[in-house]
């Protein structure tokens, strides 16, 4: 569609710069003094507010929402990039607020991602080939190295510095103003700086609907890896003999035992 077809139909502010290689479709709504660059992709009745530039090679799901001086697409802050070919790419119904900065990738992963159901709080910074999954939070101000991931549900606290390479696991908590160089694991409330671990995301957990022996298999491995006396591979043993395990306890294990940078104890 044409920037000229978009303007009749009201939905682009005639002070918008549209790259002729840009799609947006006529659901979307393109607000005053915004510029989207060459390979630029907007879902059905995703909203772009005002003074927000999508420089190039982003895609932006259904229904999301860029707020006033978001950047998206920009090159990634990293020395090895040398001008290759990457993307950006922003999931469905997830809201980007006020001065939030997301690069795209390099050469090592090709892309970054942000999943559905996201809320990007104000200058919040993703990085380059980062990987967040769906119904993250970030606060105000978190910033992230490169090559993170952030599993779905997980919180992050206002002005978190997360370490590069470093993983968060699902449904856990990381409080604000925290320095994180470590994984955080599924489930697990982290804070500080350097963070440590201080209890379970339980409230979030009934929250979202798991069951109680869910949960009890859940309190049982936190008790096992942070509070026993046994060393962390020792308490992975521990839980693995166990029977009937549940997934969610099984996905724990994984993610602890994948860890390179060792966990947030």
């Amino acid at each position: 569609m044409s920037k000229s077809q978009a303007v009749a139909t009201g939905t682009i502010h005639p002070t918008a710069i549209i790259d002729p290689g840009a799609v947006v479709p006529e659901s979307a709504t393109v607000g005053p003094y915004s510029i989207l660059g060459a390979g630029v992709v907007l879902g059905e009745r995703v909203t772009v507010d005002s003074h927000v530039l999508i420089e190039r090679d982003t895609t932006v799901g259904d229904e999301s929402r860029i707020c006033k001086g978001a950047v998206l697409g920009t090159d990634p802050q990293d020395l090895k990039y040398a001008g290759e070919a990457t993307t950006l790419e922003v999931g469905s119904r997830t809201t980007i607020r006020e001065y939030a900065t997301l690069n795209r990738g390099t050469i090592d992963a090709g892309t970054t991602q942000v999943g559905d159901d996201c809320l990007i709080m104000a200058y919040a910074h993703v990085s380059h080939d980062s990987r967040v999954g769906n119904h993250v939070i970030l606060a105000n101000s978190v910033n992230m190295g490169g090559h993170v991931v952030i599993e779905d549900w997980a919180i992050v606290g206002g002005v978190t510095a997360i370490h590069q390479f470093v993983r968060i696991g699902s449904h856990s908590f990381v409080g604000g103003g925290s320095r994180l160089p470590q994984d955080v694991p599924p489930y697990v409330m982290v804070a500080g700086s350097p963070c440590a671990a201080y209890g379970l995301n339980i409230v979030g957990l009934r929250r979202r609907g798991f069951k109680r022996d869910t949960i009890r298999q859940i309190k049982d491995a936190y008790r096992l890896v942070f509070q026993s006396d046994l060393n962390v591979s020792q308490a992975l043993e521990e839980m693995e003999k166990r029977e009937g395990l549940a997934p969610e306890v099984q996905h724990m294990i994984a993610f602890i035992r994948s860890s390179e940078r060792g966990i947030t104890t």
